[in-house]
């Protein structure tokens, strides 16, 4: 009998020790599940609030919302949500894009900046950003994409835009013409060296998903960007395109020494 309350009371110390409490860096406990001051500056940054800053209205705030997410994240655990195929390949595909991006942060963190020179020759190369930059208007079709190859012709040799409309008109092909201002900064490089060598009046096509717009620049209007903005901006994409070549050449560097095998037919493409 002594030996059976020794067990029960060493058992309720135990249980007792395991429960945790809201005291130091635990700012709250959930079904006994810490949220910490560290998860909890978290959410305050997304709500751009810093721990600091933030009113003690807008910090209890932020607390409620995570222990909702707490909660419910509780909920979908008790009902086994947490082991289906579903989720576990989900968790695996986050997971792997956290460690990725902290890979490529950490090495793009001790990557070389850019000097002033570099910057400057990256603006000048890429004059619809910085020098040329300017504010299009411009007239648009939108229509539906088409196999019919006679009607894609005609569309690719039109010279005008009352050209296009023609053509679909004649093909009974539906259209919506409209207006629209596009910064000249948004298209591509190679799009935008072509687009700027069209004789005025003349159209260009770009196609999407299921449908083509078909525009024609009826205005241009400076827009350059105010020198401190410019550098910074040049700066951003020069680092973009360094994290780019990162990842190729780690890629390809890691390929070098892993064993990777392929299902036949499943095999990398050959270009």
């Amino acid at each position: 009998m002594g030996q059976r309350i020794v067990f029960a009371a060493f058992a309720a110390v135990a249980l007792i020790s395991c429960q945790k409490k809201a005291a130091g860096q635990t700012v709250a406990v959930v079904n006994n599940e810490e949220i910490t001051a560290s998860e909890l500056n978290d959410e305050l940054a997304r709500e751009n609030l810093s721990g600091a800053a933030a009113t003690t209205e807008a910090r209890n705030r932020a607390l409620q919302n995570l222990i909702n997410r707490r909660l419910l994240a509780q909920q979908a655990t008790s009902d086994g949500l947490d082991k289906s195929p579903e989720f576990l390949k989900q968790q695996r595909r986050m997971t792997e894009d956290l460690l990725i991006n902290m890979l490529l942060s950490r090495q793009l963190n001790t990557a070389q900046v850019p000097s002033a020179d570099a910057i400057k020759r990256y603006e000048a190369a890429h004059p619809e950003v910085f020098t040329n930059r300017e504010t299009w208007t411009l007239d648009q079709i939108v229509y539906p994409l088409t196999k019919d190859a006679a009607l894609t012709a005609k569309i690719a040799a039109a010279k005008t835009l009352g050209e296009i409309a023609q053509a679909l008109t004649a093909a009974n092909l539906q259209f919506t013409r409209s207006t629209k201002e596009i910064d000249s900064a948004l298209f591509p490089q190679d799009a935008y060296q072509q687009i700027v060598k069209l004789k005025p009046g003349e159209p260009f096509v770009v196609p999407g998903p299921d449908k083509a717009v078909a525009s024609v620049i009826t205005a241009r209007k400076p827009n350059p960007l105010p020198e401190d903005k410019a550098r910074q901006l040049a700066l951003q994409a020069m680092r973009r395109e360094q994290l780019g070549k990162l990842i190729d050449e780690r890629v390809k560097s890691l390929k070098t020494s892993a064993k990777i095998q392929y299902q036949p037919g499943f095999g990398p493409p050959k270009s």
